[in-house]
């Protein structure tokens, strides 16, 4: 039987390897999809402790929705902005956008 330890240690392994993304990888798609990864394990946290601890009470399902429309606006807006410097710096490397030097 899957409980509450199986959500759990899934959702950290889903952070653990988003948070290495986010901070070991020089391209900034994939630093963005990274952090998708990273809410993605925090929506399977909510509804994991919403659904075991507090079956009743849709409250980690409402979070988890509130957590995925954000992300869609972290997505558009990330993209938006990676896209405006590629067309000015031509790269999409982390360690070469310096936005202080035009």
């Amino acid at each position: 039987m899957i409980g509450l330890e199986h959500y759990l240690i899934l959702a950290t392994v889903l952070f653990s390897i988003g948070l290495y993304g986010a901070l070991t990888k020089r391209s900034a798609i994939v630093i963005l999809m990274s952090i998708e990864l990273m809410l993605n394990a925090v929506n399977i946290a909510m509804i994991a402790f919403s659904r075991y601890i507090v079956p009743q009470l849709l409250t980690g399902q409402v979070f988890a929705i509130f957590i995925m429309a954000v992300a869609a606006a972290e997505a558009a807006v990330g993209l938006a902005i990676i896209m405006a410097i590629y067309r000015y710096r031509e790269t999409i490397d982390a360690t070469q956008i310096d936005l202080m030097k035009w």
